[in-house]
């Protein structure tokens, strides 16, 4: 197994483990897990469980969906200024031809 899988794997079952000292069906933490897809969200989410204690389910898909929706914000962003950048690499080259 290579060393992604292996610390998503360890990620999942930290998120699991934490998600059933909270009371909450380990079902959960694997489900959250998936959706979350990165050993680094998922470290996020476990930081939410340790530090607030949610109390019910609905809390804790909350923070999930927007720990999620920070993640495509960021890769927006992200796509965004490569988008930029590459104009502004084909602006620089027409006004380098123009010359």
């Amino acid at each position: 197994m290579n060393d992604y899988k292996t610390e998503w794997n360890r990620a999942k079952d930290d998120l699991v483990n934490e998600t059933e000292k909270l009371g909450f069906p380990g079902e959960l933490g694997e489900l959250m897990a998936k959706q979350l897809g990165s050993p680094k969200a998922i470290s996020r989410m476990i930081g939410y469980l340790i530090n607030v204690k949610p109390r019910s389910e609905e809390l804790i898909v909350d923070e999930m969906l927007a720990i999620c929706s920070d993640i495509e914000r960021w890769r927006e962003k992200k796509a965004s200024e490569a988008a930029n950048a590459h104009i502004n690499e084909m602006m620089y080259e027409w006004e380098d031809d123009e010359e």
